[in-house]
């Protein structure tokens, strides 16, 4: 029997460099192709298995000569399998491009014209990594969630609070943050830990098929449907089943699940038989629920359901020095499982490690550090060589919110203009707006009228606020 190949989808739309790398590398991998964003999310959904590696052009349309359309299929892939290894292969190789690639999660940087023989050497390189990481199994008493800090100890109190709970739980958290992990840990330290735990990514299933598979389907039901089938909700049984990026769900989708969860009831496509459900549901979601309620594209009574129990997963940046923990902990696994020797920061570099603060977190935490056991391997990792690995331009800033800052407002924007070449005014005042405005509607829960007066406006200059920046 032949083995199978690993599959490797190429997000490029120059068919001489598609069809280049195809025919060299389709020896070693089962090679798809994509010419833009649209095209990736619509194989994607057609491929029975995520694929284990992608290469991804930066420059797409329909904005060839600009990044934008890079950075999100960067994101969208992720969301779609996180433990996908991507790689970005293009032309625009500015440092600033470079760095905030591998920020949103992509491991490496290849600028063209590339070797192809290094290129394949890399890519195998990254499913040796991806094999290590499917070995790691969380054996310690937090399920594998370190840190010592009191963010991470409270995250980790409330999932032992509510791991037995029937009710839903919503959990939150920038993408890379470890959402998955803490999903996992909600079954783990349940009764349920017995049953089944089944995971489904709603961004990575079709709209059309997303019935069939939450609910299952009769003979019959629609084209293809050969036989019967069951659901996840009927193979979860009493176990629990988490449903990864919740805010991708259909709207005709999250009134069915609605239901589920009012009353246990379902039925497969295609029947009339109603069917009962007692799996526990955990949701995940990088996107501000609260705001999509808004947009009127996530149901206000889904979210107040599912959101019975609300946990937080903080970003790296508000974990003090569980940077320099986790820093050991995954220096130390991918050594071992490698069997390649540490390297050391010195001094200089250990401190600009814990002034860094991870706009991808973990994620791009851990590949740094693949990468820097790739090039220092056994040595001692300068100040210099370790921030050739870190996005400087976003130091200072987080999905263009500006960051928590040390003095006076004239210090913050010395610190900005000496780090950030071409700073925009307009964008830096809307983008101190934009945080107070989603600060305010976090800490007052979403009540206009609450928030409006903590910011000492009305409630209807704040909705028209919201209502510009969400157009943008």
């Amino acid at each position: 029997m032949a083995q199978t190949l690993p599959v490797l989808m190429i997000i490029d739309d120059d068919p001489l460099i598609t069809d280049t790398l195809h025919f060299v590398l389709s020896k070693h991998f089962e090679v798809c192709v994509a010419d833009s964003r649209t095209q990736a999310k619509s194989l994607l959904r057609q491929l029975g298995e995520p694929p284990a590696l992608a290469l991804v052009d930066l420059g797409l349309p329909p904005m060839q000569h600009k990044p934008d359309e890079g950075f999100k299929m960067i994101g969208e892939l992720l969301a779609h399998s996180p433990s996908m290894k991507i790689h970005v292969l293009s032309g625009q190789s500015d440092d600033v491009n470079v760095k905030h690639a591998l920020a949103l999660g992509a491991l490496d940087f290849i600028p063209k014209p590339c070797d192809v023989e290094k290129l394949k050497e890399l890519l195998v390189n990254s499913l040796k990594v991806q094999s290590v990481e499917k070995t790691e199994k969380p054996e310690d008493k937090n399920g594998g969630m370190i840190g010592e800090s009191l963010p991470m100890q409270t995250l980790i109190t409330q999932i032992r609070q509510f791991a037995d709970s029937p009710f839903p739980v919503l959990i939150e958290g920038e993408s890379g943050s470890g959402k998955e992990r803490v999903a996992g840990n909600f079954h783990r330290f349940s009764k349920r830990s017995k049953q089944p735990y089944l995971s489904v990514n709603c961004a990575a299933i079709s709209p059309m098929l997303a019935e069939s598979i939450l609910f299952g389907h009769a003979k019959g039901a629609f084209t293809g449907a050969a036989n019967a089938s069951a659901g996840y909700f009927e193979e979860v049984g009493e176990g629990t089943l988490f449903l990864d990026e919740i805010g991708e769900l259909p709207l005709d989708m999250q009134a069915k699940l609605l239901r589920v969860l009012e009353n246990g009831e379902y039925a497969r496509v295609g029947e009339t038989q109603i069917r009962k459900s007692k799996a526990r549901i955990v949701a995940a979601t990088n996107r501000d629920l609260r705001a999509e309620v808004r947009a009127g594209n996530f149901r206000a009574d889904l979210y107040h359901r599912l959101s019975v129990f609300a946990v937080r997963v903080p970003p790296l940046r508000e974990l003090n020095g569980d940077t320099l923990v986790l820093l050991e902990h995954f220096k130390d696994f991918y050594a071992r499982e490698t069997g390649q020797k540490p390297f050391r920061l010195d001094e200089k570099a250990e401190r600009r490690w814990l002034d860094y603060h991870f706009p991808g977190n973990v994620r791009e935490l851990r590949n740094i550090i693949i990468r820097l056991m790739a090039k220092y391997s056994g040595q001692t990792v300068n100040e210099q060589q370790l921030a050739a690995e870190f996005d400087l331009s976003r130091q200072n800033e987080v999905d263009g919110v500006p960051m928590a800052f040390s003095g006076d407002l004239s210090g913050y924007a010395l610190q900005h203009l000496q780090n950030q070449a071409n700073v925009n005014l307009d964008q830096v005042l809307k983008s101190w707006e934009k945080a107070y405005v989603d600060a305010a509607m976090r800490i007052t829960h979403g009540n206009l009228s609450q928030a409006a007066k903590l910011l000492g406006i009305n409630r209807t200059t704040l909705y028209s606020r919201i209502q510009l920046q969400e157009e943008k």
